[in-house]
């Protein structure tokens, strides 16, 4: 189960209840997943790279209404759909994106974003959803509300609420390039010799390195690997990830031996 809440297939609650009748069903690409009893009967989620909340609501839309047709919802004209939480009641649609937000972090600007979103209705959680760690400076952004909300709203207001924080992502960086671009060179080089290199890393420390190194890349300080290499690396070093590669468990110290050598194998091939 871990392996698939590494993949975002499922969430950290569905993978540690302990019920019976729970499940979850995904297609070949692995882009939508149904979990079955997590918090509540149905969880639809669809994943995709770049900014395509109106395109995943639509599909999703889809899937709900085929579904709707052979289950019965819980549902009140007044109120919404009615959820096992009541934060989800209402339209009981979540939408989030998740940024890489280095610059923020290096100048601690991070808890001044946490506490402007969320007077407004949002959210920020870890790499992997709710209740989870922040890892390698990726933050998962999401509404909070969901009654009184249309699905359009929701999104659109996610929308401004992203590029507000891009927005301010991207004037730290150019203030960091004219100011500390030394440092900054330092830091992705110093990055990529340590991952280069390095013959064992714990997932922790190689979150934060290839945080590094993509952002000296982003920045145009290092020419490779390009951004997809590194974003599939993030997903492979995961310890389900590694020990689903040797096809047996792995002890935490072989699982770093592990993580290294996938790591050095890629960025060499990638050179």
């Amino acid at each position: 189960s871990q392996f698939l809440v590494e993949k975002h297939l499922i969430s950290i609650y569905h993978a540690r209840e302990k019920r019976l009748y729970r499940g979850c069903v995904f297609n070949q690409k692995e882009t939508l997943s149904i979990m079955i009893n997590e918090e509540d009967h149905f969880r639809i989620q669809y994943l995709l790279s770049g900014l395509q909340l109106n395109n995943i609501w639509k599909l999703i839309n889809e899937i709900d209404n085929e579904i709707e047709k052979k289950v019965t919802y819980a549902f009140s004209e007044k109120e919404g759909y009615l959820t096992s939480c009541p934060t989800n009641v209402g339209t009981g649609m979540r939408a989030s994106i998740m940024l890489h937000l280095p610059a923020l972090a290096m100048v601690n600007g991070i808890n001044d974003i946490l506490k402007a979103i969320s007077k407004i209705g949002y959210v920020v959680r870890g790499f992997y959803g709710e209740g989870t760690e922040v890892m390698g400076n990726l933050f998962q952004v999401s509404n909070q509300i969901t009654l009184g909300l249309s699905e359009e709203e929701i999104i659109d207001n996610l929308e401004k609420v992203n590029q507000q924080i891009i927005n301010k992502e991207k004037k730290v960086r150019r203030d960091l390039l004219s100011n500390s671009k030394n440092q900054l060179e330092d830091q992705a080089w110093r990055a990529y010799g340590i991952l280069s290199s390095a013959r064992t890393i714990s997932s922790v420390e190689a979150m934060e390195l290839l945080s590094k190194l993509r952002f000296g890349v982003e920045l145009g300080i290092i020419p490779h690997p390009d951004l997809g290499t590194l974003n599939k690396l993030m997903l492979l070093i995961q310890p389900a990830y590694l020990q689903m590669l040797a096809g047996k468990d792995l002890d935490p110290f072989n699982r770093d031996l592990q993580r290294a050598m996938l790591i050095r194998n890629k960025l060499v091939v990638n050179e």
